[in-house]
């Protein structure tokens, strides 16, 4: 069974709560709950965590690495600046496994810093726009890919 970390970066640890006309009112329990669940109907096993720390983030990418686990992420605010991000899910990539961006909220239709992904570019694709159904439509890219 492909493993699978889902992480999520800053302020995601606030979902149901912050900004809900953007975020939607459902809780980061709701999502790991809902993660885990489309996961197994997909064949994967999958983990998800939270930090609003940069450097736990860079450090579960390595992990992801020396793991050998495909990876989901919502970088959150560090999309659009943390190169040590960039270049910690550069590695996944460069190690053959796959890094799948994600965001609820549709970046392009927001805030013009918000446009830019210092991620992006390192990553097997992103997904964004569809709430809850971006993480779903990852996992079902991943499961895809290791069939």
């Amino acid at each position: 069974m492909t493993r699978v970390l889902v992480l999520n970066g800053p302020n995601l640890g606030r979902l149901g709560v912050r900004e809900p006309e953007v975020y939607g009112s459902a809780t980061l329990a709701d999502l790991r709950e809902s993660a885990v669940r489309w996961g197994a109907e997909a064949g994967l096993d999958v983990e998800v965590r939270q930090t609003d720390d940069e450097a736990e983030l860079v450090g579960w990418l390595h992990e992801a690495v020396d793991q050998r686990a495909a990876v989901v992420l919502n970088p959150a605010a560090f999309t659009h600046y943390s190169y040590a991000l960039r270049d910690a899910a550069a590695q996944v990539t460069t190690a053959g496994l796959a890094l799948i961006e994600v965001h609820l909220s549709n970046p392009m239709a927001r805030e013009s810093f918000r446009r830019h992904s210092v991620v992006g570019p390192v990553a097997t694709g992103t997904i964004a726009g569809f709430g809850f159904d971006s993480y779903r439509l990852a996992l079902l890219a991943l499961a895809g890919q290791t069939r």
